[in-house]
């Protein structure tokens, strides 16, 4: 009885123990089920990668290459990195006892690496997805890349690319739950627990950074978005809420220019921001100076005097002509063609770069403005909009995206603008020894090779000198010998019009118009090739010398001064004729003491007032009844024939010494005053004006010649 009750008392405190050891055997297989799962898994999972990489992507030959880098992303970075992981992982299986450790040290050392590769994975993810949803949109395409997918992965099913691109990012997420696993099953006295719990919480805070980088880069892809929006697109997306959040931008833009609140200093963002402008500025300016590189080398080859007969049958003309011409045609085209390629087209690439960036720092100060007044509004209150904390976040992501990949953007694009630098350097020193070794049979030729090269540039300094004082001559003798006057026919009906300009400006202002004018603008005219003008000025209002101001006879405005040339009055026959008779005439007759008449200049109105005139200001001239007056012009300057420019021919005995002198006024012409006009009379005469009609012509006759002529009343 007593053995009896001591095995039962043993029985029953032994139980404790033997569940124990039961429940740490359970926890060791489901720990040993975990870690297989685990490697399991990352085996397959590197299998469909590689898969990815080598089969599926080199078949997709008809995808564009840009596609199949967007696509694939650095799938090629992963495959690395997990493989290098999945090699440490099956290490483990050899130490046993220490897998479980070993497992999670080697998590925490690929902890950077994976978070690296994966968010450039992740960053192109969305994308990728744009791209899948293209393809669809084309049957024939979508249902050659799902063909190719199946045949090389049957389980992608009619997912097909989504399938394949969504793999990455369902494996790194999946990683702290199968740390988790392992964690749970394993003793918290043991060595290994603290170790996996590490790993652990590495592996979610790669995750939580992935997903933020995420997040940054899809607000950095909304804003570094440049779209080309015209007046109208623009005008059409203000609204209320738009207008009301560049007004409190502005607002609190200004309460920091006065002082009133304080700006927000960030010092790291500011030495980056100095850093990129400069790079941008070194951009703009290598890119402008390379493309007038171009230009003058555009030029250079256009210009081939070897293709012209130079009437030099021998000598070293014969040997330049052959060198620049093998030159022109060979190393120079190619040398072009190696420029634009190498120097100018990833030149024009990293400027186009840079706009990303720019547009981005001009976001993030206003984004910086919202944050600012979002944390005044936070500490007065207490509590903010959701919309508000939206804008904290987004200012938030900006500037963690830029302080975080400025300074490698920074550094890649001096780096990229060192090597176009030296691109440029290195074609223009091969460019100068290919056409030194063509030289070199054609040098040994001419008959200046043995000299020294300060010899040789001291005779091609002389030959120059030489030749420009020559071409000096040449063009001074050339300048003294000027070509005759060209006369262009004038347009039917323009002896008239060219008489008034001559009466008005004289000969030495007159131009003929040598090719047609088309007037663009509202003061310029349009005028037919031969027409005569008078110059008015040589210039317009804004001091522009190649357009000038002309009267036409009837209009003023501007024409080109390029198309414009002195016209050289001919007297016509009849003058000719006349001036002529005198002197055939001489032996028969004494001519009349009269003075020779001028052809180019008519011959000036008399008139005489009929009623007085009080003038009102300065620019008018008063008359008395009967008074004489000479009509210099009929019209005032804007066309109006109701006022005309005369000069006073009765003055004082006192002042007749000085009769020479003219002085413009203008008299009334019209109803007021009658005037009788008869044109080359010496005869005065006064007609009384009874009735207010229109102006009429009558015929009459002169008492001293009998010569008949019209006359003009009211």
């Amino acid at each position: 009885m007593t053995n009896h009750g001591d095995d039962a008392l043993s029985s029953r405190t032994g139980a404790p123990d033997g569940d124990d050891r039961l429940s740490e055997d359970r926890s060791l297989l489901q720990q040993r089920l975990a870690v297989r799962e685990l490697i399991d898994t990352e085996v397959s999972y590197l299998h469909v990668l590689q898969l990815c990489a080598s089969d599926i992507r080199s078949r997709l030959q008809q995808l564009p290459q840009g596609d199949l880098d967007v696509l694939f992303s650095n799938i090629d970075d992963i495959i690395k990195v997990n493989s290098r992981l999945l090699h440490d992982l099956q290490e483990t299986a050899s130490r046993e006892e220490e897998q479980v450790q070993l497992i999670g040290n080697a998590f925490l050392e690929f902890q950077e690496e994976l978070e690296q590769v994966y968010k450039v994975y992740c960053a192109s993810y969305e994308q990728a997805l744009l791209l899948v949803e293209t393809y669809r949109k084309e049957p024939e395409l979508q249902r050659e890349i799902q063909g190719i997918i199946e045949a090389v992965l049957p389980q992608a099913g009619p997912s097909g690319l989504s399938f394949l691109l969504v793999i990455p990012l369902q494996r790194i997420t999946k990683y702290p739950l199968l740390l988790q696993k392992i964690l749970e099953n394993t003793l918290p006295d043991a060595s290994a627990y603290a170790v996996l719990q590490r790993a652990t919480s590495a592996l979610q805070d790669v995750v939580t950074n992935i997903n933020e980088y995420k997040r940054r880069k899809e607000v950095a892809s909304k804003y570094t978005k440049v779209e080309p929006l015209s007046l109208r697109e623009r005008l059409a997306r203000i609204n209320t809420h738009t207008l009301s959040k560049k007004t409190t931008r502005l607002s609190q833009l200004l309460k920091q220019e006065a002082g009133l609140v304080p700006r927000t200093e960030d010092k790291e963002f500011d030495d980056l921001e100095e850093r990129f402008h400069w790079v941008s500025l070194c951009v703009t300016e290598l890119k402008s100076n390379v493309a007038a590189y171009l230009d003058n080398l555009e030029a250079f080859l256009r210009f081939r005097p070897q293709d012209y007969n130079l009437e030099i049958p021998e000598g070293p003309v014969v040997q330049y002509c052959y060198l620049a011409r093998d030159l022109q045609l060979q190393a120079f085209p190619e040398f072009k063609q190696q420029l634009e390629a190498q120097v100018w087209q990833p030149l024009c690439s990293l400027a186009k770069a840079l706009a990303g960036p720019q547009n981005l720092i001009k976001k993030r100060l206003d984004k910086l403005l919202d944050f600012e007044r979002v944390e005044e509004k936070l500490l007065e209150v207490g509590s903010v909009t959701y919309e508000e904390e939206a804008a904290r976040h987004t200012y938030q992501a900006l500037n963690s995206l830029l302080v975080a990949e400025l300074p490698q953007f920074n550094q890649l694009a001096m780096r990229w603008l060192g090597q176009i630098l030296c691109t440029f350097v290195t074609l223009q020193r091969d460019l100068a020894k290919q056409v030194l070794q063509r030289a070199e049979d054609s040098l040994a030729q001419l008959p200046h090779h043995h000299l020294s090269e300060p010899a040789f540039r001291k005779l091609v300094e002389d030959a120059l000198g030489q030749t420009s004082h020559q071409l000096r001559s040449f063009q001074e003798n050339f300048e003294k010998v000027l070509p005759p006057p060209t006369t262009q026919p004038l347009l039917p009906g323009a002896e008239r019009q060219v008489q008034a300009l001559l009466s008005r400006y004289g000969p030495g202002k007159l131009y003929q118009v040598t090719s047609n004018i088309s007037g663009a603008g509202t003061l310029d005219l349009t005028l037919p090739r031969g027409h005569i003008v008078a110059l008015l000025q040589n210039k317009d209002t804004k001091g522009n010398s190649s357009r000038w101001l002309v009267d036409t006879g009837g209009h003023r405005g501007y024409v080109p001064a390029g198309k414009l040339e002195v016209y050289h009055v001919v007297p016509s026959e009849e003058e000719l004729r006349g001036q002529e008779r005198p002197h055939r005439d001489s032996q028969h007759q004494t001519p009349e003491p009269i003075s020779a008449p001028v052809p180019s200049v008519p011959a000036v109105t008399q008139v005489v007032a009929m009623y007085p005139f009080m003038a009102r200001s300065s620019h008018e001239v008063s008359l008395q009844a009967g008074q004489r007056v000479t009509v210099l012009e009929a019209q005032d300057k804007k066309g109006n024939p109701e006022w005309s420019l005369v000069e006073n021919l009765e003055i004082e005995a006192s002042q007749k010494s000085s009769c020479s002198r003219k002085t413009d006024y203008q008299g009334k012409f019209g109803c007021s005053s009658c005037w009788i006009i008869i044109s080359k009379l010496l005869l005065w005469a006064q007609i009384s004006c009874k009735t207010h009609r229109r102006e009429k012509r009558f015929l009459m006759q002169t008492r001293s010649t009998g010569e008949q002529c019209w006359a003009i009343t009211c």
